[in-house]
């Protein structure tokens, strides 16, 4: 295991490393604990990130395998027994390894969409430009449960293959906003932070360094989506449209502003 953080490992993590060593076997090239488990610590919504490194496409039995194995070790959204929701995404070394934009991902598998999988339904592989992001944060911030450090199986991934892919996922991000404000809200600071900076932050951190630079009225709406973010407030975003969409247009404007620059 790495030893570039000493965060205490979520039983999450183990049970899919578990479940991928046995799925996947030989197979498997790495597996890796990312995203806020090692980056500022797990906050009380915060997902289980694992990436998953194969050297292999993955058959649609593999796909539905791996998931059926998945569904009962991830928390459901909103459980009470503080089970923690896991998000694991599966690539393979080969498409990605020497790097190319736009990654390509095998699987991935999250809570939201735990209704689709329980349906019987088994996405598939597919080119995501939002995956840049992911793997840069990953092959910067990341313990190995199993193989090799991340950084050693990974290419660098250059700065503006990062700002393509917030090109990219930008618009589908903000049509997403009803009932993912928080979510919505932090990831535009991130974008905004990164294209501004070229780095890849916690959400909280980047709404951090994103306050400063807001109209008194708006820094008010994404510091309610930090401090909820971080367990400290309650957030509830009903009668909030105007304000929301508000903060959200001028974030938006900030992003688009290094787009042609």
């Amino acid at each position: 295991m790495s030893n570039r953080t000493n965060e205490e490992i979520p039983k999450e993590a183990f049970d899919a490393l578990k479940i991928a060593e046995n799925v996947f076997g030989s197979k498997l090239v790495g597996v890796s604990l990312y995203g806020s488990a090692v980056s500022g610590g797990l906050r009380i919504n915060s997902d289980v990130d694992v990436l998953v490194v194969v050297n292999q496409r993955l058959s649609e039995a593999t796909r539905r395998k791996l998931i059926e194995r998945l569904i009962p070790i991830s928390g459901k959204i909103g459980n009470e027994k503080g089970i923690r929701y896991l998000e694991l995404i599966v690539i393979n070394e080969e498409d990605n390894v020497p790097w190319q934009y736009p990654p390509r991902k095998e699987l991935v598998y999250g809570e939201w969409l735990r209704s689709e999988f329980e349906d019987g339904q088994i996405p598939e592989p597919t080119v995501d430009p939002d995956l840049a992001i992911v793997l840069a944060q990953a092959r910067e911030h990341s313990v190995s449960l199993f193989g090799s450090d991340l950084s050693t199986i990974l290419d660098p991934i250059p700065i503006t293959d990062i700002q393509k892919a917030i090109e990219a996922s930008l618009p589908e991000l903000i049509d997403d906003i009803k009932g993912d404000e928080r979510n919505v809200l932090l990831t535009l600071a991130r974008m905004w932070q990164t294209m501004a900076e070229g780095t890849i932050s916690p959400k909280d951190v980047a709404a951090q360094w994103a306050i400063p630079k807001l109209p008194k009225q708006q820094l008010e709406v994404l510091d309610i989506a930090r401090k909820a973010y971080l367990g400290e407030y309650d957030d509830d975003w009903d009668g909030m449209e105007a304000e929301v969409m508000s903060l959200v247009s001028h974030m938006k404007e900030k992003i688009e502003a290094y787009f042609s620059t």
